[in-house]
């Protein structure tokens, strides 16, 4: 039989989310942002897009940790919906490929990772910078590709 690495998927369900994946020994394999289609001041997630970034691993995958959000005190309607509806969108995938995966609260995921760093987002990149040097964190707009990829590790940690 022959001996296939597995590896791990994290995902920031946001429009300006990304997909965090590392092998079985935390090694950064690919940190992609969500495809979304941008048409005027309208943006919307391009499901096809995000189907084909797991295309190259389906064999590979142990499971996937999909961060649990909810609606926040003070935002939008429309922001909550394109929330929500990026959430939705991410469980029909991870369903319909029949991969495995959990929920996460990102107080669960944030306490075991960033112990002793603070919650702040700049935190989140410092810690993800650490833990993958060879992924490109270096500007502001890159957290939630840092908190896909701690969401990842946290996954592969946890077994």
């Amino acid at each position: 039989m022959q001996n296939k690495s597995k590896v791990f998927i994290g995902i920031d369900p946001g429009l300006k989310g990304a997909v965090g994946i590392i092998d079985e020994h935390g090694i950064l394999i690919e940190v992609v942002d969500t495809p979304v289609l941008s048409v005027g001041k309208k943006n919307d997630y391009q499901v096809i897009e995000m189907v084909k970034i797991f295309e190259p691993y389906k064999d590979k995958i142990s499971k996937a940790v999909l961060e649990k959000v909810h609606s926040m005190p003070k935002q939008g309607v429309v922001s909550s919906f394109n929330f929500g509806k990026g959430f939705g969108i991410w469980q029909g995938i991870l369903s319909a490929l029949k991969i495995p995966y959990d929920l996460v609260t990102p107080q669960r995921w944030k306490g075991q990772m960033m112990d002793g760093m603070g919650k702040e987002k700049d935190a989140s990149r410092l810690r993800a910078q650490q833990l993958f040097p060879e992924a490109e964190l270096n500007k502001k707009k890159h957290v939630d590709r840092a908190e896909a990829l701690l969401m990842a590790e946290f996954l592969r940690r946890k077994g």
